[in-house]
């Protein structure tokens, strides 16, 4: 039986009438491909969506082994140092902040916001670092000798120190999705879960939905026409998507926990499946569900299947997932890298591949992290 050390998910999803990713200039993302112009989802998009979907029974929030991290520029100024204050004199809390800022985010952080990277820190790391503040605030008498005494212990601190003793230090965000720490590079998580940036599998559509608010209370006299006149950019889309799991460093990054990653794995393909991307939710209601999902286990390097819309297709699912499924065939015939695979489908189904509902597929996926070398 082959090794399940990579998972790879490969999606379609279909919207209409959508503005999902937007760029600079409030239009949609895109992307050229093969000379033709794609609308693209960016994979930022794709994993904040996923991991902030916190109302959903998937949610990741929700898995037993969860441990909280958070994203920001502020994280010792609203974690660590606001709880002090009104406890401790004005001026040991002044002296404490700057070293509590160049620990974290570098030697330029107490400069201010502008000159700090947005980073992300796990509860654990976060409760460590108040509670060193704490103890050396309540360790001091003036501001004097809180400032001797934090550059004192900081020589000798670093990211390692926080996470000591913490199967998660980052979180369980981080364990999925990596971070980068440039204050301190081996506090670098490396990503076990690398998401392509999703594309149309035809040329672009997209249209430019012009739109007026008016004035409820506007009396007859008054000027006639709307308030407001605004355009926007609405795009259809049939979208392939990919997701590569590696996991071996999924179950390292879980503390070697292979019942917390098979978990992550389960909740993560219904979130893939069925969490939307989207701007403009009120007046596009950008919702919809994978219309298939095929999960691939391996040992071998993964490999996406997006050459199977380099010449694109119509926007219709059954082409696509006929060229999907001859592409497969293709890779299949001269790399025969045996991987097991399963699928859903909400119309027809991939040839000689077992077909599951999204429940049940999801299990599938998870019982895989088993079989995956720790």
């Amino acid at each position: 039986m082959t090794t399940a050390r990579f998972l790879q998910i490969h999606t379609l999803h279909s919207y209409t009438a959508a503005l999902l990713n937007r760029d600079d200039t409030g239009q949609a993302k895109r992307l050229t491909y093969n000379g033709v112009n794609r609308t693209r989802v960016s994979s930022q998009c794709l994993k904040r969506h996923w991991r902030m979907a916190t109302d959903d029974p998937h949610s990741l929030d929700k898995l037993a082994g969860f441990v909280n991290s958070f994203r920001s520029r502020e994280l010792v100024t609203e974690l660590v140092i606001r709880p002090l204050r009104g406890r401790y004199a004005d001026e040991i809390v002044d002296a404490l902040e700057p070293a509590f800022q160049n620990l974290v985010y570098g030697k330029e952080a107490h400069k201010g916001k502008k000159s700090r990277q947005t980073l992300l820190l796990g509860q654990p790391e976060l409760e460590w670092l108040a509670k060193r503040a704490e103890e050396i605030a309540a360790s001091v008498r003036d501001g004097s000798e809180a400032e001797k005494a934090v550059a004192e212990w900081a020589k000798s601190q670093n990211f390692k120190a926080m996470s000591e003793n913490a199967s998660l230090p980052g979180g369980l965000i981080a364990a999925l999705f990596g971070r980068m720490v440039t204050s301190d590079p081996a506090a670098n998580i490396d990503a076990p879960v690398h998401v392509a940036h999703a594309f149309t599998v035809h040329a672009a559509e997209a249209d430019q939905d012009y739109f007026t608010a008016v004035d409820d209370l506007k009396r007859d006299e008054d000027d006639s026409g709307a308030d407001t006149i605004q355009e926007t950019e609405l795009t259809c889309g049939l979208f392939y998507g990919y997701v590569v799991i590696d996991l071996p460093g999924l179950i390292s990054n879980c503390g070697k926990d292979k019942e917390l990653a098979a978990c992550v794995v389960h909740n993560l393909v219904h979130l893939i499946a069925e969490v939307s991307p989207g701007a403009k939710l009120g007046s596009t209601a950008p919702y919809g569900r994978a219309d298939l999902m095929l999960i691939e286990a391996g040992d071998r390097q993964p490999r996406s299947l997006a050459t199977a819309y380099q010449k694109p297709v119509r926007n219709d699912f059954a082409e696509a997932r006929d060229a999907l499924q001859k592409r497969l065939g293709e890779l299949d015939a001269a790399y025969e890298t045996g991987e097991m695979r399963a699928h859903l489908c909400t119309s027809g189904e991939l040839t000689g591949i077992e077909k599951m509902s999204l429940g049940r597929l999801a299990r599938w996926a998870a019982e895989r992290v088993a079989e995956a070398p720790a």
